[in-house]
């Protein structure tokens, strides 16, 4: 029987203590004030900015924003033009059918699994929703083939709603001139609320998307045409002018 007074010679298991590292704060290259000047002179390039996925109405914008995926604007409204000629509300799609949707759509990329996704959503839009679209974020991404970014673009362009949806274009501006830097579409999006002054919110999804589609493309930027040029601090930066047009505070300079 082992003595109860004689100590174990064993050592302890030590405890294993992680430190955890708080993730670094990725903060915009711009100062407020430099903010202010690239979203004025955006505002001021195009006063009324539009999206240029062609639709008559929610239910057909939903439909439009989720074929959009992995696909140009222009191919989608090609395809949708004769196929919202027919069906313009969730049930007239129903009637169509998943096979004649297909056929509708077959000129854009996934046209199978986007079919199946079209009648899915026009189906849970019937029995849900009372065949009407619905007004918040959490309802909209319900919706089969419906993800965060499909839902903030029809919450801006059909219920005029100030949202941010990162699309490819806004993620790769984002970062490309460490106006928002982040690591995905969501982080990306949370940090372009904080730095976009509200008083150009609604407006700025489609200036950003319209700015990456045309002027800083994904293969090289356009910089010779850029109306930030002169602010931006892309290290792609393709033009060389040495100060900004616009006279900011040296104190605000990489604030």
């Amino acid at each position: 029987m082992a003595n109860p007074k004689l100590k174990s010679t064993t050592p302890a298991p030590q405890k294993t203590v992680t430190t955890r590292r708080k993730p670094a704060t990725v903060r915009s290259a711009y100062s407020k004030t430099e903010v202010e000047e690239i979203f004025r002179r955006f505002s001021i390039q195009r006063p009324e900015p539009k999206g240029e996925l062609e639709h008559v109405n929610p239910f057909t914008l939903v439909v439009a924003v989720a074929l959009s995926a992995q696909a140009t604007d222009a191919g989608v409204n090609k395809a949708t033009r004769a196929l919202f000629k027919v069906a313009d509300t969730p049930e007239k799609m129903l009637e169509l059918g998943e096979d004649q949707v297909r056929d509708y759509i077959k000129t854009i990329g996934l046209y199978r699994n986007k079919a199946k996704n079209v009648i899915a959503l026009s189906q849970m839009l019937v029995d849900k929703f009372d065949g009407k679209v619905p007004q918040t974020r959490d309802e909209l991404v319900m919706l089969p083939g419906v993800g965060r970014k499909t839902a903030n673009v029809v919450l801006s362009m059909a219920f005029g709603q100030a949202t941010i949806a990162v699309d490819t274009h806004i993620f790769r501006i984002a970062n490309r001139i460490k106006l928002a830097p982040g690591k995905t579409p969501d982080e990306v999006e949370q940090r372009l609320l904080k730095v976009i002054p509200d008083h150009y919110l609604y407006h700025a999804h489609h200036w950003l998307i319209l700015h990456g589609r045309y002027v800083c493309k994904a293969r090289k930027p356009e910089c010779e045409r850029c109306v930030i040029a002169d602010l931006c601090r892309s290290p792609e930066k393709t033009v060389d002018i040495p100060a900004p047009l616009v006279a900011l505070p040296p104190q605000l300079i990489g604030e």
